[in-house]
């Protein structure tokens, strides 16, 4: 139990310092009043991916899973808003964010009112929430492909990287304390995707500055 303990707070040091990142874009926001160069689809993505397994984390009454997403979704939530508010067309991504919300509300109609309570409902989440984690996780890679093209990794953060690897990292562990494969399969390509950057970091850091970049999508 002791070091399931560690590994719990190890995945909320981790995993909050990695939702935190979108902070430095609500600063930007804030100080010249506009969202230029800064993309949306990253919440509200991050955004669902919170509330996924915050439901997987009630169902399973796991108080790590529960706390982190709450974080997550409460400052991807602000993130939203603070950028519909500062943002000059507004109607696009408010028509994005209404159908995020109706997808969430029919997928929780879904699994309430068809999933028999049990397993069967946890399962199926499980395997939900799982299968979007990796698709996030796995999305980058055709920036990863033309970071190799050009030898520029301007657009990576190495911060996020070591971040990325280590919640990745901790999440896996835990999952595997706990014999939950919905948690370690899907953290799985966080941890390749981030040796990948390490290793991009390493072979082209000559070539360019680094600054920020991917958005975080850790559960």
């Amino acid at each position: 139990m002791e070091l399931l303990s560690l590994l719990s707070w190890t995945c909320i040091v981790f995993t909050v310092g990695m939702f935190s990142t979108g902070l430095s874009d609500l600063k930007k926001m804030r100080q010249i009043k506009s969202t230029d160069n800064i993309q949306f689809l990253p919440f509200l993505t991050t955004c669902l991916n919170n509330m996924g397994w915050l439901y997987y984390g009630l169902l399973k009454k796991d108080q790590t899973i529960v706390f982190v997403n709450v974080i997550g979704a409460t400052l991807q939530i602000l993130y939203i808003n603070v950028f519909i508010h500062y943002t000059k067309q507004k109607k696009p991504f408010l028509s994005q964010t209404l159908f995020a919300g109706a997808v969430l509300a029919g997928g929780w109609f879904y699994f309430a009112a068809f999933l028999p309570e049990g397993d069967a409902r946890l399962n199926q989440l499980g395997l939900t929430c799982s299968a979007i984690t990796v698709s996030m996780y796995l999305s980058p890679l055709t920036d990863l492909v033309s970071i190799v093209r050009s030898g520029n990794v301007q657009c990576l953060s190495f911060p996020l990287t070591v971040t990325t690897f280590f919640t990745s990292t901790s999440w896996v562990l835990y999952g595997l304390q706990l014999d939950d494969y919905y948690i370690v399969v899907p953290n799985t390509p966080g941890i390749l995707t981030s040796i990948i950057r390490f290793y991009l970091f390493w072979r082209f850091s000559s070539n360019s500055p680094t600054s920020s970049g991917f958005k975080s999508i850790a559960m």
